[in-house]
């Protein structure tokens, strides 16, 4: 009789906790389970087995660095597309990382007496991606970056007559967005977004008259945008050109051993 009670109260006990079970085991051929479980290897649990095909290895980015955002476009360029530049040589934006994100900036005022005033506006914003194990690869963020650039562009605040159009010969893939913006007079803006592998490049130019001059041509705006960012596409590719070795002087050989 002792023998069964005690039978009965290792099952219910079993049957209350069968959590456990896993752990310590309660089923009367426990000990035999924890035996033939003893001889079982390392690792040779079902979880040790690969799932899956393994994810495809991340592409290495084309480019590592960017060239200095005031000098990605020509010095001849900037005079003839910002007459009258405040300064030639450039503003540039701060950056924590040079590397990665850079930019400058051009603006002038040409004053022509009675005829009135032309100012221009030009600036210029490089960002280069690396491929990321959870973002993806390096020229598909920065064809995705592209796309955000070219939509924020055609969502400028008091934008008017928004003309996009791919703009071929610039890097790997262009647009171009042509729009008004009403200030205290009318600017004519011009934004190119184009990608060179991993780096993309937004390029803005606008134009406005002021006393009377003549508005700007906005064709003419988008001719010297365009040709202003093919220089910016060429400098990032020359930026990445490896170093050629310093040439040392030549060193006076030593006399033979008579």
């Amino acid at each position: 009789m002792h023998r069964s009670a005690s039978r009965l109260t290792r099952v219910l006990a079993c049957a209350a906790v069968p959590v456990i079970l896993t752990v310590a085991g309660c089923s009367s051929d426990s000990g035999k389970d924890s035996a033939s479980g003893g001889d079982k290897k390392p690792g040779a649990s079902s979880s040790a087995k690969p799932s899956g095909k393994a994810s495809a290895a991340l592409e290495k980015p084309a480019f590592a660095a960017l060239p200095d955002p005031c000098k990605a476009i020509q010095t001849k360029t900037v005079e003839t597309l910002v007459p009258e530049a405040k300064d030639k040589n450039g503003t540039a934006t701060k950056s924590n990382d040079l590397a990665a994100r850079a930019g400058c900036s051009w603006n002038g005022l040409d004053e022509d007496g009675l005829k009135g005033s032309q100012y221009r506006w030009l600036s210029i914003s490089l960002v280069r991606y690396d491929s990321h194990s959870s973002l993806g690869g390096a020229n598909k963020r920065a064809e995705d970056q592209l796309n955000k650039q070219v939509e924020a562009a055609k969502a400028t605040e008091g934008a008017t007559n928004v003309k996009v159009e791919q703009a071929s010969g610039i890097g790997d893939q262009a647009s171009s967005i042509v729009y008004g913006v009403k200030k205290e007079v009318d600017f004519f803006n011009t934004t190119i977004v184009a990608r060179t592998q991993n780096v993309v490049i937004t390029l803005d130019y606008n134009g406005a008259a002021y006393e009377g001059a003549g508005a700007p041509d906005q064709a003419k705006l988008l001719e010297n945008a365009i040709a202003a960012a093919k220089e910016a596409v060429g400098s990032v590719a020359a930026a990445n050109q490896p170093q050629a070795p310093q040439q040392q002087p030549d060193q006076q050989a030593s006399p033979s051993a008579q």
